[in-house]
C-alpha cells in the first residue's frame, strides 16, 4: 500500500535515546531510523512517551543520555547545531501555537524573516503561496481568533512550511478539533506526504496511518514496542499490548 518516496539518506536518528523527568524514566533506549521521505506514524496509549520523543528531536525537550542526529547534524548542547536543526524541522502542535495578536500573514513571515533573513516582499510572497496549498488564502489579513479550529491547524502547517523544513513533527495536530474539522487538517498532511515530505506524526487517526504511513510505530512505557508496515500492523499485530491498544482505538 505505501507509495514511499524514501531515499537512502537517513533524516533522523535516534540511538539509544534515553529521557528522566527527576526519577520518572520516560524514554527507555529508543532506537530509530527515518530515511529521507518517509513517513512515520507513532501511536500508543497515553504517557507512553509520543509526544516527548517527537518534541526531543527539535530541543524542546531535553534528552539526558543517547544520540539524536538530524539530516547529519548531532543534536547536543552546541547552540549552533540546535538552530540548524531547528531550521531544518517544522513542528505542528495539538494547539497550533500561533500568536493570536499577528495577523495569519504575520504569523507566517515571522520565521523566515527574522530567522532566515528573508525579505519581507519574498516572506510574504512564499506565505501567500502556501496559504493558497492549505486552501485558506482568503484568511490571510484575518486574526488566529477569528478562525476555525481547522483552519487555526491549516496555518500553523503552512506557516512551519515557510520556512521549508527537511522534516516535519506533528504531535496530535486533530486533537484538538471537532470531529468536522479533523478531515481539513489530515487532507493537507496527506498531500505533504504524497509530496515526499519526511514526516513523524503522533496521532490516533489510524486511517490516516493507513493511506500514508511508510511504518507505523507503537509505543507504550516509554518503548517502542512494535514496529511495521500499516498493512501487518492493523492485521497482524505482534504484541499483546499493540492487540489490546488496537481493539480499544478501532472500536470508536
Amino acid at each position: 500500500m505505501s507509495h514511499s518516496q524514501a531515499t537512502e539518506k537517513l533524516m533522523v536518528e535516534l540511538r539509544d535515546l534515553n529521557k528522566w523527568y527527576g526519577e520518572f524514566h520516560v524514554l527507555k533506549n529508543i532506537n530509530l531510523e527515518v530515511k529521507q521521505g518517509e513517513k512515520i506514524v507513532i501511536c500508543g496509549p497515553s504517557g507512553s512517551g509520543k509526544s516527548t520523543m517527537i518534541r526531543c528531536i527539535n530541543r524542546l525537550e531535553e534528552h539526558q543520555k543517547g544520540d539524536i542526529i538530524v539530516n547529519d547534524i548531532p543534536l547536543n548542547e552546541d547552540i549552533k547545531n540546535i538552530e540548524a536543526i531547528r531550521k531544518e524541522v517544522g513542528m505542528v502542535f495539538q494547539h497550533f501555537n500561533l500568536f493570536p495578536h499577528l495577523t495569519v500573514l504575520e504569523n507566517c513571515v515571522l520565521a523566515p524573516i527574522w530567522v532566515k533573513k528573508m525579505p519581507r516582499k519574498e516572506a510574504e510572497a512564499r506565505a501567500m503561496e502556501l496559504l493558497e496549498r492549505v486552501k485558506i488564502p482568503d484568511q490571510a489579513l484575518k486574526y488566529p481568533g477569528q478562525l476555525s479550529g481547522g483552519q487555526q491547524q491549516r496555518v500553523a502547517i503552512a506557516r512551519s512550511l515557510c520556512m521549508n523544513p527537511d522534516v516535519m513533527l506533528f504531535d496530535e495536530p486533530t486533537s484538538a478539533l471537532d470531529p468536522e474539522m479533523i478531515k481539513e487538517v489530515l487532507d493537507v498532511m496527506i498531500e505533504l506526504a504524497n509530496e515526499g515530505m519526511t514526516m513523524l506524526c503522533v496521532t490516533h487517526e489510524m486511517g490516516f496511518a493507513k493511506t500514508v504511513a511508510d511504518r507505523v510505530i507503537f509505543m507504550d512505557g516509554g518503548q517502542i514496542v512494535e514496529e511495521n508496515e500499516p498493512h501487518e500492523f492493523f492485521n497482524n499485530p505482534q504484541h499483546e499490548r499493540t492487540q489490546l491498544f488496537l481493539s480499544q482505538i478501532l472500536q470508536h
